[in-house]
């Protein structure tokens, strides 16, 4: 019901702005704005989105527990999504997002009803040296009849 209201409250919010705005300062500086905030707020995204990136990666190296970075790239990517919507709502929501403190405070609010039981790094590789690994089999070599053998013997393909 929530995902609900907010595809129909969204667009309704934003038809009224941009009816206030566009009366106030007129058409084109109206949609010079939206043209703007999409550019600045991708800017801010991709520097931020590196940041978190490396956040990430030091904590994946470091075998820390990588959901903080994970959810604050979650958050900038999709201030990113908000940002490139027209609006001017969306627009405060996608900037919104893009303050360390707001994010922090959304994660806080998330994890109140986020249990998350373990966490446990999961080994880099399989150790194959194992019997149970091992397949034993026979094979022979058949040379190809249809070319001559090369300068070492094997036949050239």
């Amino acid at each position: 019901m929530w995902l609900f209201l907010a595809f129909l409250m969204v667009p309704l919010i934003e038809i009224a702005l941009f009816i206030q705005v566009g009366g106030l300062i007129g058409l084109w500086p109206t949609l010079a704005i939206v043209v703007l905030t999409a550019i600045a707020g991708t800017m801010l995204v991709r520097s931020q989105g590196a940041q978190a990136l490396m956040r990430l990666r030091s904590s994946l190296e470091t075998l820390n527990d990588p959901t903080e970075p994970l959810a604050h790239g979650a958050m900038i990517l999709f201030s990113g999504a908000l940002l490139l919507t027209p609006g001017f709502f969306t627009d405060a929501l996608g900037f919104a997002l893009l303050v360390p403190a707001v994010r922090a405070l959304v994660l806080r609010e998330l994890r109140k009803r986020i249990r998350v039981q373990s966490v446990a790094p999961r080994a880099p590789f399989r150790d194959h040296g194992h019997a149970e690994d091992v397949i034993d089999g026979t094979y022979t070599v058949e040379e190809d009849l249809r070319r001559p053998p090369g300068p070492s013997g094997w036949t050239q393909r």
